[in-house]
């Protein structure tokens, strides 16, 4: 194998760079479309989605999600939606949870009892269950 002799620099910034969007690289026309339908299909089929954060809460605050939660918690998002809300907090009888409402992502969560101690910011609205 022969390995030439090449004179062209070497960019470590633009190859870093690739694929990220920023000011400087904006997202491409077809990758932001391409989301965005992604998010509609989701939508479509009433999944919900958690972060990776929100499942860590969720394993270490012992909050468990049934069928019919699972339930409530999208038709929460659908009012959510309906409304033109963004970052909502649900609350119920047990539980609270910070919704990203166009990703229909769960983006944390915490038991009640954590809400008399603390601020939820972040949030353009709220339903109570």
């Amino acid at each position: 194998m022969r390995i030439g002799n090449f004179s062209r620099g070497v960019n470590l910034l633009e190859i870093v760079n690739r694929g990220k969007v920023g000011k400087d690289n904006p997202a491409k026309p077809e990758v932001k479309a391409a989301r965005d339908t992604f998010s509609n299909e989701l939508a479509k089929a009433g999944q919900i989605n958690f972060s990776k954060h929100a499942r860590e809460r969720l394993f270490s605050r012992g909050i468990e999600l049934s069928d019919n939660k699972m339930t409530q918690l999208s038709q929460a998002i659908d009012k959510a939606a309906g409304k033109g809300s963004k970052e909502t907090l649900i609350l119920d009888d047990s539980a609270a949870y910070v919704v990203s409402v166009p990703l229909r992502t769960v983006v944390t969560a915490f038991g009640r009892e954590s809400l008399r101690e603390g601020v939820v910011t972040s949030i353009d609205s709220a339903i109570i269950l």
